[in-house]
């Protein structure tokens, strides 16, 4: 299989680019990873395969349609991880999450059906769902975002049904909550709480806390794209989940116990506008096409922090 990943240089992208080319996620002829390379974005994040001769890389925005349809050969998988993906910055600056998301996705698929792609996997998240109260939320519950970032990814899923509808793309769409683990950019709420404790400051907590969020190890969600785009079907949604969740409050203590200290450690900060209090998905469905066998555990990844990073 050859595979064109859109943000291959970011924190999800480059760690399915890892385990795309070390033979985790089963025979690849051939990896070609299109990104920007914004603030988010490292070459050093693909260093320990960038000599892989199945690899290339290509600098370049994703709403350049020239540069996009020479990127995308016929037959191709297309993994698209490419978004801005930070709310807060979407808060302060959402036109450019539209573009990215939305209009980039757009160029993205019009070169998947000029160029006859094999198929499209648009990587999507938990926030287009909205905030809900009680239970979990199904691939067929209506979206609700409730920030610039997460209505822009929920207007890029639109965009990716339609062309399933109308033009006949083999598409697929995952949804995942949220994730951890190795090249997760700084300003993420545990590589950042992480960051501060080394440093000796503390972890800054939006409102009382009490945010609830489901995590997963950005492994285990790279796995579970592999399995839809191995076995899920065209036009189809899949969540993707552990239903390990935690608040905010919850995290930061746990992290504080991994690194062996004591109290003072969490500063509370003024709420964000649209904070959406919890997010919990119900991944039943990817089963049917996923006999995940287990998954990396948060609790442990944090006790083996100290150690990874001191």
């Amino acid at each position: 299989m050859d595979y064109l990943v859109t943000g291959g240089a970011g924190f999800i992208g480059s760690n399915y680019v890892r385990m795309l080319l070390s033979g985790e996620l089963g025979p690849v002829n051939s990896v070609k990873v299109l990104d920007k390379l914004t603030y988010a974005g490292s070459l050093e994040n693909l260093k320990q395969i960038s000599n892989d001769p199945r690899f290339t890389f290509v600098q370049g925005d994703i709403c350049d349609e020239v540069l996009v349809a020479s990127c995308i050969d016929e037959g191709i998988i297309i993994v698209h991880f490419a978004a801005e993906s930070h709310v807060d910055r979407s808060i302060s600056g959402p036109s450019e999450f539209v573009r990215t998301n939305v209009l980039g996705t757009q160029v993205l698929l019009d070169g998947a059906i000029k160029n006859k792609a094999k198929t499209f996997l648009h990587v999507s998240t938990d926030e287009v769902y909205g905030s809900i109260q009680v239970g979990s939320s199904v691939e067929t519950d209506p979206l609700l975002p409730n920030s610039p970032y997460s209505a822009s990814k929920a207007a890029s899923d639109m965009l990716v049904r339609s062309y399933v509808q109308t033009y006949g793309l083999d598409a697929r769409i995952t949804r995942c909550c949220n994730n951890y683990g190795h090249n997760q950019y700084p300003e993420k709420f545990i590589p950042l709480a992480i960051k501060n404790l080394k440093e000796g400051g503390r972890i800054p907590i939006y409102g009382d806390g009490s945010n609830i969020r489901e995590w997963i190890h950005v492994d285990d969600h790279c796995s579970g794209i592999q399995a839809v785009i191995q076995n899920g079907k065209s036009g189809e949604i899949y969540n993707i989940g552990t239903g390990e969740t935690y608040s905010n409050l919850e995290i930061a203590n746990l992290l504080i116990s991994a690194f062996g200290l004591g109290a003072g450690k969490i500063e509370f900060v003024s709420d964000r506008p649209g904070h959406d209090l919890r997010y919990a998905l119900n991944s039943e469905k990817i089963t049917q096409i996923y006999a995940r066998s287990g998954h990396k555990n948060l609790l442990k990844y944090f006790r083996e922090l100290p150690y990874e990073l001191g």
